[in-house]
């Protein structure tokens, strides 16, 4: 995640995307939570953010197939920790 889109990037995501799901911070920690519980694969926040937009739009997502892109690992063990015992 970055704190400032680049353009060219925007302009793809402009084209091809047909919806950008914002998701909170929290969300996002409720995420990596369930993936390590359910899926036992380590991510860092911004690789859950498909999990967390999926649960918020999970109403629209009733009977239908999708697929999320989970990456990412570079989580430090202190945010882990303040993750897990939040």
């Amino acid at each position: 995640a970055t704190r400032i889109p680049f353009a060219n990037t925007q302009a793809i995501m402009a084209r091809y995307l047909d919806d950008f799901v914002l998701v909170e911070d929290k969300a996002l920690e409720e995420a990596v939570r369930l993936l390590i519980m359910h899926s036992h694969n380590l991510v860092e926040e911004a690789g859950a953010a498909p999990l967390a937009a999926a649960l918020n739009l999970k109403k629209q997502l009733v009977g239908k197939k999708i697929v999320l892109v989970v990456s990412g690992g570079n989580l430090s063990v202190e945010r882990l920790a303040h993750i897990l015992l939040d």
